[in-house]
């Protein structure tokens, strides 16, 4: 039973410090929530959940305010989560629904998951490595110019300019985009080294040099294309808490700018599945980041993660708004991949 007790009153401080960004004393604990108990009970609890490092005193006050330990106790015996409204879902689903294409949705997706938590968002970009091909397009420019567009199933669009010795024979163009989409449509980029490399014993000798160099086209683009990029948006609402920072928040903004840094934390948290991860203070493993808290989980099509989603603030968060906030933004986001 004082197990259960000590939990409500540490639940009872994290949600006071995170409402109040003051320290809370015994006398506010009782003062706003009914825990049953009279205050020489409560002034015990404290005093034990400070010895076993879930609760801190501030030097400058009497009151406590959560270590990242109490934040990660608290995070793990969340019981319930706060749905989303139906007005803001239907306006989520809206305004990424009206996307033109992934770049937009990406860019959207990133905005809104800032405006909806008042912190950092950041969206990693759907991992190539894990794609499949939707269709290959061959677009003549001229008599000696080859336009090679990719598509991929998540929409990702990656073009070249194939410049040409000489004019191509007419047939040529249209039976070798419908032999490669033929050959590669739907398969995952890493299984298409074989069937192109096959592509060119189906073409006569002489347009076989073409054949060549544009499957050489279609597997450097996909080579320079696996690099993992994210897009992040809302830096701003950090200054607004800056007084959540002990010194400044230079070094938190200096480690988002290392898009290096954001990419090895998203992969650390794809390892993870079980749905949405929440990464608090000297967890994130960076110097930059020990004062804030990341919350983030996988999207994609087809019920599988491609990419990750994430809202990074102070470890002073609403952590049940922004995990709602993130997993509806993801959920959202995967189903316009899926369609």
């Amino acid at each position: 039973m004082s197990d259960d007790r000590r939990l409500d009153v540490l639940r009872a401080i994290v949600e006071d410090y995170v409402q109040t960004q003051e320290p809370v004393g015994s006398r506010v604990l009782v003062e706003r929530h009914a825990l049953g108990v009279s205050p020489a009970t409560i002034r015990n609890d404290m005093a034990a959940l400070e010895e076993a490092g879930f609760i801190a005193q501030p030097h400058t006050s009497a009151g406590r305010v959560p270590t990242d330990k109490g934040y990660r106790m608290f995070v793990d015996r969340l019981s319930t989560i706060k749905p989303l409204s139906s007005p803001e879902r239907r306006a989520i689903q809206q305004f990424l629904a009206d996307a033109v294409d992934l770049d937009d949705v990406v860019d959207r997706s990133v905005r809104l998951l800032s405006q909806l938590t008042q912190q950092v968002a950041v969206v990693q970009y759907p991992s190539l490595r894990r794609s499949a091909l939707r269709h290959l397009e061959l677009v003549p420019v001229g008599d000696t110019r080859l336009l090679v567009v990719i598509i991929t199933d998540t929409g990702r669009v990656e073009q070249r300019t194939l410049e040409l010795d000489a004019p191509v024979a007419e047939h040529v163009v249209p039976e070798l985009r419908a032999r490669l989409n033929a050959a590669v449509a739907g398969r995952r980029l890493v299984d298409l080294p074989e069937p192109l490399e096959q592509m060119a014993l189906a073409f006569a000798a002489e347009d076989r040099p073409l054949v060549h160099r544009v499957v050489r086209v279609v597997e450097d683009t996909l080579a320079e294309a696996t690099e993992e990029r994210v897009v992040m948006a809302g830096a701003s609402h950090l200054a607004r808490s800056g007084t959540d920072f002990s010194l400044t928040i230079r070094p938190v903004l200096e480690a988002l700018e290392e898009q290096v840094v954001l990419l090895r934390l998203l992969t650390e948290m794809a390892e993870d599945t079980a749905g949405v991860t929440v990464r608090i203070g000297h967890e994130n493993q960076h110097a930059g980041l020990a004062e804030t808290s990341f919350v983030a989980t996988g999207y994609g099509g087809d019920g599988e993660a491609l990419a990750r989603i994430g809202s990074l603030g102070p470890t002073r968060m609403d952590y049940a708004g922004t995990i709602a906030s993130v997993r509806a933004v993801a959920r959202y986001l995967s189903r316009i991949l899926a369609g």
